[in-house]
């Protein structure tokens, strides 16, 4: 044992019987710290002589020494002074790290600063250079030439962008080889020809990646070789899908796209990072950091062994700079070393936090930032834990991720229960684009609510991970009164770039499920498939209701196929395609869509495989802007009724205050109340 954490144990049995002296249940880290004091103060003592903690490692060691001389009789806190914590390796916690119920470990910014982990390293030593006549700045980073190969970088607390191009927007696939008529299209290839011009043998070429996208997944592709007279870029990784002409991609980091203000390259072979500043920065006094661990921390229970993680507690903390990025040796979910990419929602890519067998744990008001993955995982056991009031952004790959792919039959090992309030979810996906704001797998009885999430490449929320009827675990999950927008479309015109999405996506038979009181806004898909309520393969028993829904490419609600599920006193505007779509015909009742209101200026009404007619409609509003006729696919108004549908249904006005605004408040005297609907606010 360590001589300081034998002293400690010493100090703390001396004061055990003294339980009412707040020194031995506060404890303090801080940059000016040592871990050979006790960490019983703010800050060193006149003398120098102690004062905090330098590392939180340290402070952890305390907490456990603490509770080793006896069970705390009052909660132990460990707060965290400002500024950067770099971290040599993540902050692990398991359940000998564990609070009790009334007496939890918080571990807390200390009053007025902004303490932040961090899994980076600073880079200094910038100097002014010249290369092929372009003024750069360069870093000597030995530990490139060992491994350290990174894809990220912030200067002054701002993302950095891996050079590229094009600069903005992106190239085209011009034509896809070795694919014949019986290829699998969930068969990727590695190489495809380019238009002339979009990729060169520049020097640097086999640094570089291609990033594609096709259908709803990215692709990240490795160039082993350039061809430009036969137009031919060859890869050392496959991509997910078959890709196919007019994909949109970019390439990133060779040396020679290094073009623009705020781009960087990192030549590992010598060991030299090259970054091109943008207007105003002094990069010998500026502040760089580059990711060198996968997470900040890791709350490890064993569920299997009933050893969990309990009654934790982190309050106003950041955690930062982590990466994660197609390890050999990754062992997540749904990963194959020789694809560049997941077959959906990225969902292999680990969260900067992360956790099993996690219980009881609340993080408030913290955040997560500047980061390559998701930014809060929890995983196998993850039960009745919080998420109030944070912020999670500038993101690598998603928000959060409740639960697994994997249906857990002991129930020690599912996840359920945790709740997600008020938190700010937002540009995220900037790695990897298929990322979700709030992944939900196998888990039920999750909680979701007064949450704004906006600016993703794909779906604002995912919900269940079985696809048909099958077994799942997806059920009883409350999404209620959450703003998302500005999904697959960003809100600054970037995309969109994937398809198949929604505002929310759903998966699989999930009774009890209801997304209710949300607004969803600004969704667009590239080929198909920005829609704004989405119920995938097999959706089966979902009520979505009192939602207000406008401005997507491709409708406001889309059922691809499920069981009785029902959409009902919702607002659905200014789908761009059509606003309702229901695709895969099959021999039960699909769904039952009532008390809804329908405004639209262009576009079809509704869309898809709706010649079975094995749905209901009935008292909803239907609205064009410009009055002209209403169809139902090929049937118009009457001839839609004489099917049974629609039979107590209008065709009006519904007098909303201002659409212009996108104020749908009904006025007085609307139409749509004399059928039953019910006002909704917007939240």
């Amino acid at each position: 044992m360590r001589w300081w954490l034998i002293s400690l144990m010493v100090v703390i049995a001396m004061v055990s019987s003294a339980e009412g002296k707040a020194a031995g249940r506060t404890f303090y880290v801080s940059l000016e710290g040592n871990d050979a004091w006790s960490g019983t103060k703010a800050g060193p003592n006149r003398g120098v002589t102690d004062g905090p903690f330098a590392t939180i490692q340290r402070a952890r060691d305390a907490v456990r020494a603490l509770k080793a001389a006896g069970a705390p009789k009052a909660p132990v806190t460990v707060y965290l002074r400002g500024g950067n914590h770099f971290l040599a390796e993540p902050l692990e916690l398991t359940a000998e790290d564990s609070g009790a119920e009334g007496t939890p470990v918080t571990y807390a910014a200390y009053r007025g600063e902004k303490p932040v982990l961090s899994a980076g390293r600073k880079i200094k030593g910038w100097k002014p250079v010249t290369v092929e006549g372009r003024k750069l700045w360069a870093a000597s980073v030995p530990e490139a030439k060992e491994g350290w190969f990174f894809h990220q970088l912030w200067v002054n607390g701002e993302r950095s962008t891996r050079a590229r191009h094009p600069n903005r927007g992106y190239l085209n696939v011009q034509e896809v080889l070795d694919v014949t008529p019986q290829t699998e299209w969930s068969t990727g290839q590695t190489r495809f020809r380019f238009k002339k011009g979009d990729i060169r043998a520049w020097p640097t070429a086999e640094d570089a990646e291609v990033v594609a996208m096709c259908r709803w997944v990215d692709s990240h592709l490795p160039i082993t070789a350039v061809d430009e007279k036969e137009r031919l870029v060859s890869f050392g990784k496959r991509s997910v899908f078959v890709l196919e002409p007019g994909d949109p991609y970019y390439v990133e980091h060779a040396l020679e796209l290094l073009d623009t203000p705020g781009e960087w390259y990192l030549d590992r072979r010598a060991g030299t990072l090259y970054y091109m500043p943008v207007e105003g920065e002094d990069m010998e006094k500026a502040e760089v950091i580059a990711p060198a661990l996968s997470r900040v921390l890791l709350l490890n229970g064993k569920p299997e062994a009933g050893q969990f993680v309990e009654h934790l507690r982190f309050r106003g903390l950041t955690f930062s700079h982590a990466e994660w990025y197609f390890p050999k040796d990754a062992g997540v979910e749904w990963f194959n070393p020789e694809v560049g990419g997941f077959g959906q929602a990225a969902i292999g890519v680990p969260g900067t936090v992360a956790g099993e067998g996690v219980r009881q744990c609340i993080w408030e008001k913290c955040a997560v930032a500047h980061t390559g993955t998701y930014a809060l995982q929890l995983g196998r056991g993850c039960q009745n834990n919080r998420l109030t009031g944070c912020d999670l952004y500038d993101l690598g790959a998603g928000g959060v991720k409740i639960g697994e792919t994997a249906v857990r039959k002991e129930a020690a090992e599912q996840a359920h229960n945790n709740t997600l309030e008020n938190c700010h979810i937002h540009d995220g996906g900037l790695i990897f684009h298929s990322a979700i704001g709030v992944w939900i797998g196998q888990s039920y009885d999750n909680r979701v609510a007064g949450c704004h999430i906006h600016d993703f490449y794909y779906s604002g929320f995912s919900v269940g991970w079985t696809w048909g009827y099958g077994e799942t675990l997806a059920r009883g999950n409350i999404i209620e009164n959450n703003h998302v927008h500005h999904i697959g479309v960003r809100s600054n015109g970037d995309g969109p770039i994937l398809s198949d999405m929604g505002g929310i996506y759903t998966l699989g038979m999930q009774p009890g499920t209801v997304v209710r009181g949300n607004v969803f806004h600004d969704i667009a898909g590239i080929r198909y498939g920005g829609w704004g309520i989405y119920f995938d393969e097999g959706s089966t028993h979902i009520v979505a209701e009192n939602n207000i829904v406008y401005r997507t490419t491709h409708g406001g609600f889309h059922q691809h196929y499920g069981k009785e599920n029902t959409v009902r006193n919702n607002i659905f505007a200014f789908g761009r395609d059509q606003q309702i779509q229901a695709t895969r015909p099959e021999p039960h009742t699909r769904f039952i869509f009532e008390n809804n209101i329908v405004y639209w200026r262009e576009g079809a009404t509704i869309a898809g495989g709706i010649g079975d007619y094995h749905f209901s409609f009935d008292r909803n509003l239907y609205w064009k802007e410009d009055g002209g006729d209403i169809r139902f696919g090929d049937l118009f108004w009457e001839e839609w009724q004489a099917k049974g549908l629609d039979k107590n249904s209008v065709k009006a006005d519904p007098l909303f205050r201002d659409v212009s605004k996108d104020d749908f408040t009904l006025k007085p005297g609307s139409p749509a109340l004399k059928l039953g609907f019910k006002p909704i606010k917007k939240k």
